[in-house]
């Protein structure tokens, strides 16, 4: 990450803030490059990421209901956790079958 560091007019030249701009975009390709992970791996990750989150909420249920764990507010708010993770999933999977029916159904 690049700090950007406050300048007065004086010091602000065309030469240097184009080169600036350059050193600036060449540290974001190199970033995007670095991490150039599949959509399908991202997906994967997240879906992944809302299982485990649900799995902590089971157990944690499982817990307060078995007099092991006290803090009621914890178990809450790991369930609303685990239900947005849920909603969000389920919203990303319709927009993808949309977008997959509108590019199917492009004429060719």
């Amino acid at each position: 990450m690049t700090i950007i560091k406050p300048a007065t007019f004086s010091q602000v030249t065309p030469s240097t803030a184009l080169q600036d701009a350059k050193a600036m975009l060449e540290s974001a390709r190199s970033s995007q490059t670095a991490s150039s992970e599949s959509f399908g791996d991202r997906m994967g990750t997240a879906i992944n990421s809302v299982a485990e989150a649900q799995n902590n909420t089971i157990k944690l249920t499982q817990d307060y209901e078995m007099g092991l764990e006290n803090d009621l507010s914890k178990v809450m708010i790991s369930q609303q956790i685990s239900s947005l993770g849920f909603q969000l999933t389920l919203n990303a999977r319709n927009k993808m079958l949309s977008a997959y029916k509108d590019i199917m159904n492009m004429p060719v």
